[in-house]
């Protein structure tokens, strides 16, 4: 199967416009953060790429192929889509975001914004969310350039 069939078969953009709109301006800004990740070491790239990835795949089909041919983004995405898994610096940076994010969310955040009987069970929720994605990036190989 070729990458155009591959791709066709794979992305299903939205019918709705304003949702392929939607879709495509968020993968948009996660182009964008993504870019800057690659400059700034508190920002994680390939969590945004994929992101991209997927929110292009419901919003564009052209803008889907552009991002995994792209040559400063595609070996990100087609890295992870074929199962090579990621650079042990993205994921230390991810996983240093992740948590850093979620602590500070869970211990200011979280207790300025919501009802006090809300905050254990969200805190809760946030924690259990960051060990899952924790888990699921552990276990991708890790991508050695060769």
């Amino acid at each position: 199967m070729d990458k155009n069939a591959e791709v066709t078969a794979t992305c299903k953009p939205q019918k709705n416009r304003l949702k392929r709109t939607i879709w495509f301006l968020a993968g948009t800004i996660c182009v964008v953060l993504g870019a800057f990740g690659t400059v700034l070491p508190i920002l994680p790239t390939t969590p945004f790429l994929l992101a991209a990835a997927a929110c292009y795949c419901k919003s564009s089909e052209r803008a889907y192929k552009w991002l995994l041919g792209n040559k400063w983004f595609g070996e990100y995405i087609r890295n992870y889509k074929e199962g090579k898994g990621l650079p042990v610096k993205t994921k230390v940076t991810t996983l240093s975001v992740l948590w850093g994010t979620i602590g500070a969310s869970t211990v200011f955040a979280l207790p300025m914004l919501l009802p006090e009987m809300l905050v254990l069970p969200m805190q809760l929720a946030m924690i259990a969310v960051a060990i899952a994605v924790s888990l699921h990036i552990l276990k991708l190989p890790t991508f050695k350039k060769e």
